[in-house]
C-alpha cells in the first residue's frame, strides 16, 4: 500500500502545526521547511481546515494552527479523510464484479485483511504521538526554539 502525497503533505502540516503550537504557522514557512510545493500545500491547507482540522487566522500575523488538540486527531481519521481511495485493488470499488473470481477470491479477502489491520495500528495512534522528538523535530525543521513548551501534559497523554 502507498498513501498519495496528498496524505504525506496533509501529515506534514499537522506535524509542522502541532510542532509551532500555540504560535501559527504559515504554508510558506511550511513549504520551504520540507522543501515542498507552496502551490500543493495551499489545496492540502484547505481542505484540512474544511475537515476541522486546521483554523485559519486573518490579517497580520496570521496563518494556521491546529483547530484541536493533537491527542485528538487520530491518524487513522486523517488517512481516511485524506485518501481520495482506499481501495487497494480493483474489485474493491463498488459496483458490478470487475474480475471473474471476484465471487471466490481468496486474495481480496487477504488484501481487505491487511487493510484494515493496516487502519487498526493507525487507530492507536494520534498527532501528538508524531511530535514526540519535538526539540530534534523543530531542530530538522529549522524552526526557532521558544522558552514555551510545545504541549501540554493533557497532549503528551495522548
Amino acid at each position: 500500500m502507498r498513501l498519495t502525497v496528498y496524505t504525506d503533505y496533509a501529515l506534514r502540516v499537522l506535524i509542522y502545526a502541532a510542532l509551532k503550537r500555540p504560535e501559527v504557522a504559515t504554508i510558506n514557512e511550511i513549504a520551504q521547511s520540507y522543501r515542498i510545493s507552496r502551490n500543493h500545500l495551499m489545496k492540502v491547507v484547505h481542505h484540512l481546515g474544511i475537515l476541522g482540522y486546521l483554523e485559519t487566522v486573518r490579517g497580520k500575523g496570521g496563518g494556521i494552527r491546529l483547530a484541536k488538540a493533537p491527542s485528538k486527531i487520530n491518524l487513522a481519521e486523517v488517512i481516511r479523510n485524506t485518501e481520495e481511495d482506499l481501495a487497494l485493488v480493483e474489485c474493491f470499488q463498488p459496483g458490478p464484479p470487475r474480475c471473474c473470481i471476484q465471487s471466490e477470491c481468496v486474495l481480496r479477502a487477504a488484501l481487505r485483511t491487511a487493510l484494515d489491520a493496516f487502519l487498526k495500528v493507525l487507530n492507536r495512534y494520534t498527532l501528538s504521538h508524531l511530535i514526540r522528538p519535538n526539540r530534534a523535530l523543530r531542530e530538522l525543521l529549522a524552526m526557532p526554539h521558544s522558552g514555551q513548551a510545545y504541549h501540554s501534559q493533557r497532549d503528551a497523554r495522548g
